[in-house]
């Protein structure tokens, strides 16, 4: 459909449901990196809960809901970035990413969610971006950081965890304060 270069060999692409076998298999090298990171959910098992997964996404965004996109890196699914949440009517949506531990360090997460960011703020009018993420996970938080959002609190021992209950860092960036 279209692809968006974030490096000369990495590339933003849409991640729909037919790719589920391509995102599983990735999520199979990623899966030990991501599961303290993200919603179990979100970690599928098998082609129908990978497929299940990226329909969900494409659901969201028939809605105008949320949005899921693949980062390939020399043609293959590394990570991907995504509109968790996404209001046009209150103006608000929420951003997220993961990436596998191979393609760190080469700021395609940063590239990608700052595409997403730029879209959902110049083209759809989104007020604010917030980027929720557990306090310990000092990626993300570097990621928010580059992004030029501001943390706005912890909402303390919002969910339960595999070690107890675990608290949730609210960063968000205002359509006023992102760059030109």
């Amino acid at each position: 459909m279209f692809a968006i270069a974030l490096a000369p060999d990495a590339e933003l692409r849409p991640l729909e449901p037919w790719r589920a076998e391509e995102f599983l298999a990735h999520l199979d090298r990623a899966r030990a990196h991501i599961v303290p990171w993200v919603s179990p959910s979100f970690v599928a098992t098998d082609p129908v809960s990978a497929r299940a997964v990226l329909q969900r996404y494409a659901d969201l965004w028939a809605r105008d809901a949320g949005g899921i996109w693949g980062i390939w890196l020399d043609g293959t699914l590394v990570g991907g970035v995504m509109l968790v949440a996404f209001d046009a009517a209150r103006g608000v949506c929420e951003a997220g990413c993961w990436l596998e531990p191979a393609a760190e360090g080469r700021g395609l997460v940063t590239a990608a969610v700052r595409r997403i960011v730029d879209w959902a703020i110049r083209e759809r009018g989104i007020q604010r971006v917030e980027w929720r993420t557990n306090p310990a996970n000092a990626r993300s938080i570097a990621v928010a950081r580059r992004l030029g959002m501001r943390h706005d609190g912890t909402l303390r021992a919002l969910y339960p965890g595999p070690d107890g209950r675990i608290d949730l860092a609210v960063w968000s960036v205002l359509a006023p304060e992102w760059p030109v």
